[in-house]
């Protein structure tokens, strides 16, 4: 059993340390929240981090195939053995499911097989492998995961994909940007060295100046910068702040709750339909959101219903998710199909998650243009006055 290391916060916010030991991390999970703990750091003293993360639309294709050939009658094992066999031209695949289809075919039960791998499978579908297996409806679990995790993978992709043009944008920028001041500016500036210049254009040349001089000490700084903000971001209170200021952000913020609001939804419709209680449920899908601010609400939220508080006052209480999950999820109890309205609630934020990030990237094309057509107009006009009053002068 391996032993584990923790940081964690008290309910009183303050800070304890020490050891504990656990099967696997739902395992240690459980000890911090029984024991009232909040984990801010923790490893596994012998852990072995899997050398490859299955991507979203990876975990939803393994198990729509695993689904498709239980339905059929397939056993697990055979199962496993016709997907390792399939995914021969991806090496890191391949050789987890070889792993996997050898532990199944010893007896091991698929979940316990996948938390051997580490990080390499979702927590969330680790536990909703063994609810399955506990049930009896490890092909039910395998279709809702499989259509879960289509789902992220489209969310993610659309948002990946609204944000590229911002991205090829900023980078075009940043390259004309460079290509002017080191390879255009120097040779026209050499020639106005013997006359006055207008103060605009010696700040352009200075600027040139120093990006052609001392281009090997801006990188170290930004190289510098980036690694001290992640030194910052992998201290607990600091991310916590970080995460939460995220939220407060104008048009961003209402992004990112629609986002986590939908993420919440599909996660707690997932594991609760699947005979998952709602305590445990909860736990789990507090580590699914990836917002520590809110992950650090789940705590109080967990308490609350717990003690036999309503899961929609106690959701009100978060700061993080859109106002409407609440009324929705009170919907769901009055009417007894909370797990319904949850899905319902999941597809109809995913949609305006989609519809937030156009309007998003809509915004942010304009800003791009501008900042991109500023930096042109300062190049022209540091390079027209010295012409003109060189004109002048002649």
């Amino acid at each position: 059993m391996p032993r584990y290391k923790f940081s964690a916060l008290d309910v009183e916010n303050k800070k304890v340390m020490g050891t504990l030991d656990a099967r696997d991390e739902d395992d240690f999970r459980k000890q911090m929240h029984s024991r009232e703990l909040f984990p801010t750091k923790f490893k596994a003293l012998d852990e072995k981090r899997a050398a490859y993360r299955l991507k979203a639309n990876e975990v939803s294709e393994l198990c729509r195939q695993l689904a498709s050939m239980m339905g059929s009658g397939i056993t697990v094992v055979r199962a496993m053995e016709i997907v390792k066999d399939r995914d021969s031209n991806a090496p890191k695949l391949k050789a987890i499911y070889t792993k996997l289809h050898k532990d199944v075919q010893q007896g091991t039960a698929l979940s316990d097989a996948m938390r051997v791998h580490g990080n390499a499978f979702p927590l969330l579908l680790i536990n909703m492998v063994s609810s399955g297996e506990t049930s009896g409806k490890l092909e039910n679990v395998m279709n809702r995961m499989s259509l879960h995790y289509e789902k992220e993978h489209r969310l993610n992709g659309k948002i990946v994909s609204a944000m590229r043009y911002p991205k090829i944008l900023a980078f075009i920028t940043i390259a004309v940007v460079l290509i002017i001041f080191l390879v255009v500016l120097p040779n026209f500036f050499d020639m106005l060295a013997d006359f006055e210049i207008p103060l605009i254009t010696r700040i352009v040349i200075a600027f040139s100046n120093i990006l052609m001089n001392y281009w090997w000490l801006i990188a170290v700084i930004v190289m510098v910068i980036i690694v001290f903000v992640q030194f910052l971001l992998s201290h607990f209170k600091i991310r916590l702040a970080v995460d939460k200021a995220k939220l407060k952000m104008p048009v961003i913020g209402k992004l990112l709750k629609i986002i986590y609001t939908a993420r919440f939804s599909r996660t707690l419709s997932s594991l609760y339909s699947s005979g998952v209680s709602m305590i445990r449920a909860l736990e789990i899908t507090g580590t699914i959101v990836m917002n520590t601010y809110i992950e650090f609400q789940f705590k109080e939220l967990v308490k609350d219903v717990r003690n036999g508080e309503l899961l929609s006052v106690a959701v009100r209480k978060i700061d993080g998710f859109d106002n409407k999950l609440a009324n929705t999820i009170m919907i769901g109890e009055e009417a007894g199909r909370l797990d319904d309205m949850l899905i319902s609630t999941a597809d109809s934020f995913e949609y305006e998650a989609e519809e937030a990030t156009g309007a998003l990237v809509a915004l942010t094309e304009p800003v791009m243009i501008v900042v991109l057509g500023g930096l042109i107009m300062i190049v022209l006009l540091s390079v027209m006055l010295p012409m003109a009053s060189l004109y002048e002068t002649f």
